[in-house]
């Protein structure tokens, strides 16, 4: 096994610790580190690779992402809810106008990226027979 494997590996495993993390704290995203984990482990442990796929929390999530890059609705109106609580948190805690202004412009263009993702599987295939975009992608 040669070093690179590890390093991919030792990041998978990185990446889904933060992704538990992301999951249950408010602030921190979990898809990001999500995918990269998949990606490490497609590189690194086809086991782990299947592992994260069929998790109960990760799997559909996952799976719908990689093949259909459906993002849930669900999911949307959490990310909007916890940024703009760190907004708020942020300017209630440090009075840091810039801060704020910076932080609240990055996390307007991380909603409306993710918003342009279906929402569901249904809006997908209906994006689909229309003729229409999924995403920024045809």
């Amino acid at each position: 096994m040669n070093i690179r494997k590890y390093l991919y590996m030792a990041l998978g495993f990185a990446c889904v610790g933060m992704a538990y993390v992301g999951f249950v704290v408010p602030g921190i995203p979990f898809s990001i580190f999500l995918v990269t984990a998949a990606y490490c482990f497609s590189k690194s442990s086809q086991r782990m690779h299947d592992w994260l796929y069929n998790h109960p929390w990760f799997g559909q999530f996952l799976t719908e992402w990689t093949h259909h890059k459906v993002f849930p609705t669900r999911a949307k109106y959490a990310m909007v809810i916890v940024m703009a609580s760190t907004v708020a948190v942020t300017w209630h805690a440090t009075g840091n106008t810039n801060a704020v202004i910076y932080s609240s412009i990055f996390m307007a263009l991380v909603a409306a990226w993710a918003w342009r993702f279906p929402g569901s599987m249904a809006e997908h295939e209906r994006r689909r027979l229309a003729g229409e975009k999924i995403g920024w992608i045809k």
